[in-house]
């Protein structure tokens, strides 16, 4: 493979999908983006930075129906607007609501173009992720559904096989929903499971319609899962189906909500190990489809602590070499930080101290809980790929 570019995706207009007094707060990606050109990530050879335009309604209603988007552009307008999830707790409505959801949009169809049509390698739009959102209706703090209107992008574009990766905490289930029947798209998505967490969906034996059996792979994993058990999840599962899959481009949801301090979910994960799944996740689009990784953002609640440093090291692996975990976080970041969020204490350094675990899956005679929780992933799916879910060589 020749040496990798990358866009990044990136406008100020993006923080404007702003639901207010909401954990969904947009400081976190302002954050984000001023570490990374702090610690220079931004400036490296081959990163090419684009301001992306709205998505358009065609492209919109390629996921969402006609009468939604209407609701969307009439729910600011009235203070008693009800029905299509919108105006709740979890999905506050505000000026400028469908404008901004589609910026979002647009940013990850920009991303996508720009690595279908091999201008650069890699692409990242870290305002992305908005997963929840369902063909006519909002749903955990997603108006608009930006992964799935960007592969539905690849797809008019001629892609054949594109496989979507979700680490977020919570299960991908709008993507799901929207390519659960479509043999094209390969969803993958480990979450805390169901049991405990929103949406309550994403169990192991939702493997995909007719035409697509096995083509949905949800790995739901026990709360209080770290690092060591989330990456022996991981590498037990994501890459045999994606080599059995061939995908031609990976698409990745990378939520930063599994870490140990999340407010609002109950995984284990330190910034350690999500770096890691950023690393594995690169590298498989190395190996597997010339490198062509698209990345978006996603879930992520500790504002300072946790999700400025998580996608500082995603923004960091798709740009080229990863940040050494003991990076200084520098002060000019930290005196922003200080100013955005006042009376949290911004991070020194870009580690939690724990390098993760490498575990790997050994299926035994008395498992814990997260070994049941692969066997079931891997009971359900790996047989429709003609895997052996028994054999940890598969």
């Amino acid at each position: 493979m020749v040496d990798p570019t990358t866009t990044v995706v990136w406008d100020r207009a993006l923080l404007d999908y702003d639901m207010g007094e909401h954990p969904l707060n947009p400081v976190r990606v302002e954050l984000t983006m001023a570490l990374a050109r702090e610690l220079g990530v931004l400036d490296r050879p081959g990163v090419r930075m684009v301001t992306p335009e709205p998505a358009t309604e065609a492209d919109l209603t390629r996921i969402h129906r006609p009468d939604y988007l209407d609701a969307v552009r009439r729910a600011p307008l009235d203070p008693f607007f009800r029905g299509w999830g919108l105006n709740t707790a979890d999905n506050p409505v505000f000026d400028g609501m469908h404008e901004a959801s589609a910026r979002i949009c647009g940013a990850s169809i920009a991303a996508a173009e720009a690595v279908w049509s091999g201008t650069t390698t890699r692409a990242v739009n870290i305002a992305g992720g908005l997963h929840h959102a369902m063909a006519a209706r909002a749903a955990g703090f997603c108006v608009y559904n930006d992964p799935a209107v960007a592969i539905a992008r690849l797809l008019d574009r001629g892609a054949q096989r594109v496989a979507y990766v979700d680490v977020d905490v919570h299960h991908g289930d709008g993507v799901q929903a929207a390519f659960y029947n479509d043999p094209r798209v390969l969803t993958i998505s480990l979450h805390e499971t169901p049991l405990t967490l929103f949406p309550g969906t994403g169990f192991a034996d939702e493997t995909g319609g007719p035409g697509a059996e096995g083509l949905a792979v949800n790995v739901p994993l026990p709360p209080g899962t770290g690092d060591g058990g989330w990456l022996r999840a991981f590498h037990a599962i994501v890459p045999s189906v994606l080599r059995a899959f061939a995908p031609e481009i990976i698409f990745s949801q990378c939520g930063a909500d599994s870490h140990l301090l999340d407010p609002l979910a109950d995984l284990r994960l330190s910034v350690d190990g999500q770096r890691a799944a950023h690393l594995a996740m690169r590298d498989l689009a190395d190996e597997l489809c010339d490198g062509r990784w698209v990345a978006t953002g996603g879930g992520g609640y500790a504002l300072v602590e946790v999700v400025p440093r998580a996608w500082t090291h995603l923004l960091a692996t798709a740009t080229g070499d990863p940040l050494d975990p003991h990076t200084p976080t520098p002060q000019a970041w930290r005196k922003l930080a200080a100013e955005r969020c006042p009376g949290v204490t911004a991070p020194e350094t870009m580690t939690d101290g724990t390098p993760p675990p490498a575990e790997q899956w050994q299926p035994g005679t008395t498992p814990d809980a997260v070994d049941r929780a692969i066997l079931a992933s891997r009971m359900e799916v790996f047989p429709l790929h003609g895997l052996d879910p028994h054999d940890p060589r598969d």
